[in-house]
């Protein structure tokens, strides 16, 4: 009986679900920075309603240069991404390491046609002379997608960190908590273009 009550002890203590101090202590930070940074986020986009209600033919006016299409490819190429993440978290949580890989290193790929896409796109607006000095919108438009775009650059340098750390060390314990808060912030970003690309690209078709 006391054999067997120290093997569960040990399974318990051992499993990738078994309470972790360190690793809600990571968790509870990541949920305060991502609650600080919507904060942030929905300060701008209540700015943007405001100087929109009151340069309305202009804002619409200038939203019908961009195009809804790149919006949506970008949309899906995100969302996409971020189901991978929650694969790679959920294999992370079972202690399946090597399939947690495969599933971040699908998310990061998948991820670069993002970045690609928003090269290309700012590309083509400044070579038509457009920056965030032309009008409010614009101002609008590189401040939201700009801000966006560096927590994207952050979220792709956190999955190539955790996807190589995830090579040397177990992913359950202390570690399951860094995979989780990538995977949370990874959400974030997705979620904020959520609100963005509708803004920006959709309101006032």
């Amino acid at each position: 009986m006391e054999y067997e009550l120290t093997v569960q002890t040990s399974l318990q203590e051992t499993s990738p679900g078994a309470a972790n101090p360190a690793a809600d202590g990571i968790i509870a930070g990541i949920h305060f920075f991502i609650l600080a940074d919507l904060l942030v986020f929905a300060a701008l986009f209540v700015g943007f309603m405001m100087e929109r209600a009151e340069e309305l033919a202009l804002f619409n006016q200038s939203a019908s240069l961009l195009d809804p299409r790149v919006g949506i490819i970008n949309t899906l190429i995100l969302v996409t991404s971020g189901v991978c993440v929650v694969f790679a978290v959920n294999a992370a949580r079972d202690g399946r390491g090597t399939i947690a890989r495969r599933w971040i290193l699908v998310a990061f790929i998948i991820g670069m046609g993002f970045g690609v896409s928003k090269v290309l796109e700012y590309g083509d607006k400044i070579s038509q002379g457009i920056t965030m000095h032309t009008n409010d919108f614009y101002m609008f438009y590189y401040a939201l997608t700009g801000a966006h775009f560096l927590h994207f650059l952050g979220g792709m340098a956190a999955l190539a960190i955790v996807w190589h750390l995830a090579g040397k060390k177990p992913v359950d314990g202390p570690f399951f908590g860094t995979i989780e808060s990538v995977g949370l912030y990874w959400h974030m970003v997705d979620l904020l273009w959520l609100f963005i690309f509708p803004l920006l690209y959709l309101l006032g078709i």
